[in-house]
């Protein structure tokens, strides 16, 4: 049952043409005995079928649910079917079903509009179908007063639902931003190691074979000391590569700096937008083939951006991405709405260098010998505008 429940969780249409078809059967069985029962399951099925789209077009299947319940009043009021206990639809339900989707889907503001027109379906079919006003008034009320509490409710935990993913999303691209900054790190020890090791060691190799070859013929033993020296002075370097190599290949450490490119950009995107970011994306100039550490630190660079987008910018955050390769550096460019659900700008400020992020971003494009600049837009929106310099021979 749990698997069953689940799997419905994953298709909303199939669950929801579940639900059409159950009110459409009830609607079949209320159909015997009608004065015109070929017009009243037409007019019931036009109640029941937007059910089935309710939650991909909630606003065009409402209104159509809405219409048809008015047209379903006025159906059995032309055909003179006003037997007390048979003058309705069992598919009125989906009115309620309907409201619950416009709390829950659309909003508060939608929701309200349309209980506006509940309430003069309501009139129209007390006054035209000869019900019990008070009866059907007060059933009608706490009917679609259930549906509002519910759709708040279950809104409210969906949202908290969203929230916890969106911080479990920023703590993986943490997680991963420390984990690859470290190796990062150590992949920098161990280079600076190879060439602190490799070059003294050859240096000294060719001193001493030049000094062997000229000590070749007028002093053996000079030239035998070094070649001694040569000979140990190898054995000794070669020693310090098998251990340097053997860090290399561990598995903790990848065999080259990743190359992220339009890919990673894009991937990074995605991820943000799952998570309840909108981001747009505009690229230009070839960015795949630049050096891998601009590479890394343009693809940082828009993570971190977006990334403090989505923990700052409050409800609805908007962020627009540029990055753009030009002659002699690649430009870096986020822009975000700046809308809050904290109300006052002394809640939503957000101070140059006060964070880690900003110093973070600072740090990198200092490295790769470029220029940062973040900062407040007069519309309450923020910038962060990146200047990395191309490798010299590129």
């Amino acid at each position: 049952m749990r698997r069953f429940s689940l799997w419905l969780r994953e298709r909303p249409m199939v669950a929801d043409s579940m639900l059409a078809g159950l009110l459409f059967a009830l609607e079949i069985a209320s159909a015997f005995g009608r004065t015109a029962p070929v017009l009243y399951v037409i007019t019931g099925a036009g109640l029941c079928l937007p059910l089935v789209c309710r939650r991909r077009h909630p606003r065009a299947a409402a209104t159509v649910v809405l219409v048809m319940s008015i047209v379903c009043t006025i159906t059995l009021y032309a055909t003179d079917d006003l037997n007390a206990d048979e003058n309705s639809h069992p598919g009125v339900f989906a009115l309620a079903i309907s409201l619950y989707t416009l709390v829950a889907y659309v909003g508060r503001r939608a929701a309200a509009y349309y209980a506006v027109g509940l309430v003069i379906d309501t009139t129209v079919s007390i006054l035209l179908l000869d019900q019990d006003a008070l009866l059907i008034g007060i059933f009608s009320a706490l009917a679609y007063t259930l549906s509002w509490i519910l759709a708040e409710f279950l809104g409210a935990r969906r949202a908290y639902d969203e929230e916890v993913a969106a911080r479990l999303t920023i703590a993986e691209f943490d997680r991963d931003r420390r984990a690859e900054d470290a190796v990062y790190a150590e992949r920098t020890r161990i280079a600076r190691e190879l060439h602190d090791v490799v070059a003294h060691a050859v240096s000294v190799m060719i001193v001493q074979a030049d000094g062997a070859s000229y000590a070749l013929h007028r002093d053996p033993e000079k030239a035998e000391r070094a070649l001694s020296n040569i000979a140990s002075t190898g054995r000794q370097a070669l020693s310090e590569l098998r251990r340097t190599v053997a860090l290399l290949r561990s598995p903790a450490t990848p065999d080259e700096m990743p190359q992220h490119g339009t890919a990673g950009l894009a991937r990074v995107v995605e991820t943000m937008r799952e998570a309840g970011l909108a981001v747009e994306l505009v690229q230009s100039g070839a960015i795949d083939d630049v050096s891998p550490s601009v590479s890394l630190g343009v693809h940082r660079l828009v993570q971190e951006s977006l990334t403090n987008v989505l923990r700052h910018s409050g409800a609805n955050p908007k962020a627009w991405v540029h990055v753009a390769r030009r002659d002699c550096d690649v430009l870096v460019e986020v822009v975000d709405n700046g809308s809050s659900r904290y109300g006052s700008a002394a809640a939503r400020k957000r101070i140059v260098g006060s964070g880690n992020g900003l110093v973070g971003m600072r740090e990198r494009v200092a490295v790769l010998g470029g220029t940062l600049e973040a900062g407040r837009r007069p519309d309450g929106g923020w910038t962060v505008r990146a200047e990395i310099p191309l490798d010299p021979d590129e």
